[in-house]
């Protein structure tokens, strides 16, 4: 960074938001304006936008499990019906 031309700009912050700052600037050792900068660089917009939400997930993982269920109780089915055909139940 030190190579780069830096530009003075002010910005409002809430009280939390400064707080997690000095607290994270505290943490590692850098500064609080090198933590600003830091957090610029990561955000990403689109990375957010295309991940999908705790209930977009919630919903995918029951409909699976949902799926796992009804082939595991038609292999037993199956399995049952082998079975007696073999004569071992």
């Amino acid at each position: 960074m030190a190579s780069q031309n830096l530009v003075r700009k002010q910005y409002l912050m809430s009280n939390e938001q400064i707080s997690k700052v000095d607290r994270l600037a505290k943490k590692t050792g850098a500064s609080s304006a090198q933590i600003v900068r830091l957090a610029v660089e990561a955000y990403d917009p689109e990375s957010i936008r295309n991940e999908p939400d705790d209930t977009e997930l919630m919903e995918l993982v029951s409909a699976r499990l949902k799926e796992a269920i009804k082939d595991t109780q038609q292999t037993r089915i199956k399995l049952e019906q082998t079975l007696q055909k073999l004569g071992v139940k």
